[in-house]
């Protein structure tokens, strides 16, 4: 107390220099704090895991994703051995599952290049409020090409500020209200709620949720299998497109060291008694080759 009278007296001539300084010291540090090297091997990580699902998910389970190359400040690139095709909303999903939980990452952007031509195929931005997200042409499959993958983040000083360590000079910064003008109180800034992304599928009349392993069917819910979940989520991606029955046997049992010719065939017919409530939607044989997710428009 005798601090402030001396201050708000005419000794204090320093005080409104000082608030200055340390105002500034404030904004340098927020915005001078890099990511620590966890933080950025983490990241990296999961970047390999969004290239590794796409291979997964073009069918390729033998060629390499390239390592991550750090090719700006806030910026990364995916490359891989061979080429491949991919469908932009299994992009978009796996992007946000695999990235939504790191607290340091904000906004950012991806872009898909074709290699060679530079062009921009296909981008999205995702951002903190989900009602700000950019995303467009979901259901259209991009043909088998060499792409590469960048995604840019917002620069991580500035998500700092903005999510946290501002907030965290509030008391001081009300400290000083107080000094200056005793009326006004401090605020309490509530964190904005975060939104976990949902791996959710809509085909016909159906909506899949791979993450609760569930189909609503009509309003109605049905409980699917382990086995049933990864099956379904495998025709979900690539719909109205033939999936190859070596490949459905090796993504579901040839981890598990074990393949039963018979059993694909039964969870399958599992799953069309599931959805045959929805007229738009049947699992088809593809003769002598495998399985279709059929879709009607």
């Amino acid at each position: 107390m005798r601090l402030s009278l001396h201050l708000l007296s005419g000794k204090g001539k320093y005080f409104p220099g000082f608030i200055l300084f340390l105002g500034i010291a404030l904004f340098w540090v927020a915005f001078s704090m890099e990511d620590s090297d966890f933080d950025i091997s983490r990241r990296e990580i999961s970047l390999r895991r969004i290239g590794h699902e796409l291979l997964l998910q073009s069918g390729d389970r033998t060629s390499r994703v390239l390592p991550v190359k750090k090719i700006a400040a806030n910026e990364y690139q995916i490359g891989f051995e061979h080429d491949l095709t991919f469908q932009p909303e299994f992009l978009v999903n796996t992007t946000r599952r695999l990235l939504g939980n790191d607290p340091l990452i904000g906004d950012y952007v991806v872009t898909v290049l074709n290699r060679g031509k530079e062009d921009v195929v296909y981008g999205f931005a995702i951002s903190g409020n989900k009602d700000n997200d950019i995303i467009a042409c979901k259901g259209r499959v991009q043909p088998k090409a060499d792409y590469l993958i960048n995604v840019k983040f917002r620069p991580a000083g500035m998500a700092i500020a903005k999510n946290g360590f501002l907030l965290g000079g509030l008391p001081f910064l009300a400290f000083i209200g107080f000094i200056l003008f005793r009326s006004v109180k401090p605020q309490r800034v509530a964190a904005l709620p975060t939104e976990q992304p949902a791996d959710v599928f809509t085909f016909g009349g159906v909506v899949f949720d791979a993450q609760k392993m569930q189909l609503t069917v009509n309003q109605e819910i049905i409980d699917l299998t382990d086995t049933e979940g990864r099956l379904l989520r495998i025709f979900a991606s690539s719909p109205n497109e033939m999936i190859e029955r070596s490949r459905l046997q090796k993504e579901i049992w040839e981890d598990e060291g074990v393949i039963v010719g018979r059993s694909l065939d039964m969870f399958i017919s599992k799953l069309r008694k599931k959805l045959e409530m929805d007229p738009g939607s049947r699992i088809v044989v593809v003769r002598g080759k495998g399985y279709k997710l059929e879709i009607s428009v």
